[in-house]
């Protein structure tokens, strides 16, 4: 399983007209280039997540496994493929105080990066090598997508 580190674009916390605790935003943008390693750069095309979407996804913090804060399969995680990017709302239990602990986090601005866990299929990217030795690599399909989680470390800040 890959990973991959994005500042989360236009996220925001809010508590709907029931009092629930939403985080929601786009946790992928699409196009935006982000540096893997030296000389090494990846965007992610529009549409790649579209046959990843149709699966079970998780929504987690920190790629942690033991902090679940929603689910597709439970309705309390939704994904959309959008011309933008993955778009995300998390619907918080509000009786889990970890899950509470990282909608507050959001809130606050103390964490601003997302994540996604996700496997690149045989033909899912594409390579351009460029005239000045550097690689850019352009992932059309994800597949499958495991899970989205709001973290603390993104790796670049589009």
């Amino acid at each position: 399983m890959q990973t991959r580190y994005f500042h989360m674009s236009e996220v925001q916390t809010r508590a709907d007209d029931t009092d629930n605790m939403i985080i929601e935003g786009y946790f992928v943008r699409y196009d935006d280039v982000y540096q893997v390693a030296e000389g090494v750069t990846e965007s992610i095309q529009r549409g790649a997540f579209t046959e990843a979407l149709k699966g079970d996804v998780r929504a987690l913090y920190n790629h942690n496994t033991d902090l679940v804060m929603g689910r597709t399969s439970a309705g309390t995680f939704e994904l959309q493929d959008t011309d933008l990017g993955l778009w995300g709302r998390i619907h918080i239990n509000q009786k889990d105080t970890q899950a509470v602990d990282a909608y507050y986090r959001v809130q606050r601005g103390d964490i601003t990066g997302a994540s996604f866990g996700f496997d690149i299929p045989a033909g899912g990217d594409v390579c351009t090598m460029r005239p000045d030795g550097t690689q850019h690599w352009t992932i059309t399909k994800v597949m499958p997508l495991y899970e989205v989680s709001p973290c603390v470390f993104p790796a670049y800040q589009a």
